[in-house]
């Protein structure tokens, strides 16, 4: 299993052999160094954690004390244990080590969106614009019954909306560049530019 963490540069198209617009999303990736491995042993999983820009003395701050590296990230090994043992601390990992053709998943962060209502948030169709509604336009309606008097648990309501982790998965990588630290995947990813994102192949 092969993996790195990068910033979401944005989106933009490519055209393949025929001529087809392909819509991808450009992430400069890496890069990234092994800064802990985890085992079973010692500490019951095996994941191996990689950080990636590294902290200025003069920038750091109090969140950041004793960290190396300004983002860190664990991926976890369980369905590929055997290759823990290619990783070592402190070993380099750039996106000179994925190829183009390689299926892989991609988790980003949503962007945020603030407090929503239920049409924006959860799809809802709203009520009529006509007809005696003249103030439910865009209302949740009933939220239950008598019974059993309370709220149920997992009721759509209006609320906060974004700032989720979300996974896209059946990517594709159509360009590897070397030279920049980027990589070209097929299809968005979520998250706002300059958004961290973790990709992992499948």
């Amino acid at each position: 299993m092969k993996f790195i963490i990068g910033k979401k540069v944005g989106m933009t198209q490519i055209y393949d052999k025929e001529g087809q617009a392909i819509p991808v999303t450009v992430i400069e990736a890496g890069p990234c160094f092994v800064t802990q491995i985890k085992t079973k042993d010692k500490d019951g999983y095996e994941a191996v954690q990689i950080g990636m820009e590294a902290i200025k003395e003069k920038k750091i701050l109090k969140s950041q004390k004793g960290k190396a590296y300004r983002y860190l990230k664990e991926f976890n090994l369980k369905n590929d244990p055997s290759s823990i043992g290619n990783y070592k601390i402190g070993d380099k990992i750039t996106v000179e080590t994925f190829a183009e053709g390689e299926k892989l998943r991609a988790s980003g962060i949503s962007k945020g969106r603030g407090f929503q209502g239920v049409v924006k948030r959860h799809g809802f169709k709203g009520a009529p614009a006509s007809h005696g509604h003249p103030h439910s336009l865009r209302k949740p309606g009933s939220i239950g019954c008598s019974f059993p008097e309370r709220v149920i648990k997992g009721m759509r309501m209006a609320g906060h909306m974004g700032v989720n982790k979300k996974t896209i998965k059946n990517l594709s990588i159509a360009v590897v560049d070397v030279e920049n630290n980027l990589l070209a995947v097929t299809g968005p990813i979520a998250g706002h530019i300059g958004g961290l994102v973790e990709i992992q192949t499948i």
